[in-house]
């Protein structure tokens, strides 16, 4: 019955705990994942989360059962022969101390453990990513160089401890048996009968404890992610915008990743349905700003405002609806074409998403798919090419209709020909929308009512094409390079 009762127990308290941790790693900012490895992640919510499920909801029946088992056998053990059960109750404190000093060891080696198998799960997704550059470097061997290893002491030990505890038992029990005459043949057999009792629950208390130094570990790195607090927060009073009427403003803003100042001193207003492009090298902080927008990141002096209204006081849900996001990474889940798009819009229908897909040129190519839109894409879109990939992810901003959008680097990593049509898609997309771009092809950004161009954060030159390409500055070199280059 307790079996039967403990099973609905277990996994109702590993399922909330599960749920928990990924409400929690939805619910944190991107900066915590800049610094943490995925596999580390999924080792938590798998493996550690696993282990609480052995280590201390495994021994909920033996809280009350074997200590009581121990209690009456001592009891009785007392009542036979007190002298002799005076020198058992010496002995199991002393291999309780020996248990507690392995199990102290273990615990160290099990929070290693853990981390490794964090490290493990990373490896395998990186493999799985990249298997490809794996394959064609020829370098598979450096791969199977990580080795896990695990080692349990607890089974040996509790073992070993047994059969110490009745040699000496036999030993100083026969001497009273045989020479100081104490102690009659029958109740020494009663005794050692009661003795290989107690051995049973004392060595599964003794594994239990094991078991507990090693959920100790598990549990630690699980709370680590529950307790963690997300950066970028909503404020108490904080406000819910519903509509976009007048500006984008930055206000003198600055940002540093750690103590790297990634922007310094960055203002501009960008009015409703203009169009602004951010150019620069790379590692110029073109990227940190769409980040900034969307507030995955808070900055660290200035504001950015939307309507006057600073987006630091504003919920972040609410700041995010008015905004549609296109990366250069074409994001998409191993599912149909149709439930990636709805993502931006959850009670969309059939006639919506194709729509959505016509504008974003995607249409051309899903109507000849088998399934059309409940055509499954893959793991992350490989059932696709790169251009297909990036049309279906520009349908999805268009299915949301945000008022705002942000285009980072979207074109940067396709052919010519796909380019041109995504980038038709674009342009279709922006249309009376006020859109912020982030462009590695300057080709794409021609037509742009402000142009920025950026170095190391700062702003160097900014106005519109034709007025940059007179300046004969920084812009107008980047332009001459890119044209010679291609």
């Amino acid at each position: 019955m307790s079996l039967f009762f403990i099973t609905y127990l277990r996994n109702g308290v590993i399922k909330d705990v599960r749920n928990d941790l990924y409400n929690k790693i939805t619910e944190l900012s991107v900066s915590y994942y800049s610094e943490k490895r995925k596999g580390d992640i999924l080792s938590r919510i798998s493996s550690d989360v696993i282990e609480l499920q052995v280590s201390f909801l495994g021994i909920l029946e033996l809280i009350v059962k074997e200590p009581l088992m121990i209690i009456f056998t001592l009891i009785s053990m007392l009542l036979i022969n007190s002298k002799l059960a005076i020198f058992v109750f010496i002995f199991i404190p002393i291999s309780g101390l020996i248990i507690s000093f392995i199990g102290k060891s273990l615990k160290k080696k099990s929070n290693k453990v853990q981390k490794e198998q964090g490290i493990f799960l990373s490896l395998v997704d990186e493999t799985l990513n990249g298997l490809k550059i794996i394959k064609s470097f020829t370098s598979e061997y450096l791969f199977k160089k990580n080795l896990l290893n695990r080692t349990n002491l607890a089974g040996p030990i509790s073992e070993f401890l047994g059969i110490c505890s009745i040699t000496v038992l036999l030993w100083y029990g026969g001497q009273m048996v045989l020479e100081d005459k104490t102690l009659d043949p029958s109740s020494f057999m009663v005794f050692l009968g009661l003795a290989y009792n107690i051995l049973t629950p004392f060595k599964a208390i003794s594994k239990a404890s094991y078991k507990v130094r090693k959920g100790n570990a598990a549990a630690e790195r699980v709370i680590q992610v529950l307790e963690n607090k997300s950066i970028v927060t909503d404020p108490k009073d904080s406000k819910v915008i519903s509509q976009f009427d007048k500006s984008i403003q930055f206000n003198n803003i600055s940002f540093s990743y750690k103590n790297d100042k990634v922007i310094k001193e960055f203002s501009f207003e960008l009015e409703k349905g203009k169009t602004l492009a951010l150019v620069g090298q790379s590692g110029s902080g073109k990227s940190t700003i769409a980040n900034l927008v969307n507030r995955f990141y808070d900055i660290n002096l200035g504001e950015i405002s939307i309507d006057n209204i600073n987006i630091k006081d504003v919920t972040k849900k609410s700041l995010r609806n008015l905004i549609g996001l296109v990366t250069q990474d074409s994001i998409l889940f191993n599912d149909t074409i149709k439930n990636n798009l709805i993502i931006a819009k959850n009670n969309a229908t059939d006639e919506e998403v194709i729509s959505a897909l016509k504008i974003a040129n995607a249409w051309e190519f899903v109507k000849d798919l088998e399934q059309g839109i409940y055509h499954n894409v893959g793991d992350s879109g490989n059932k696709l090419s790169g251009g297909q990939k990036q049309r279906i992810s520009i349908a999805r901003a268009v299915l949301k209709n945000p008022p705002i959008m942000v285009l980072d680097e979207a074109t940067s990593a396709l052919d010519t020909e796909s380019e041109k049509l995504v980038q038709d898609a674009l342009e279709k997309m922006m249309k009376n929308r006020t859109s912020i771009v982030i462009a590695h092809r300057l080709s794409t950004i021609k037509n742009a009512d402000y142009i920025i161009v950026l170095n190391k954060g700062s702003i160097m030159e900014k106005g519109n094409h034709k007025d940059l390409m007179k300046l004969r500055g920084l812009y107008h070199n980047l332009v001459e390079m890119q044209t010679i280059n291609e």
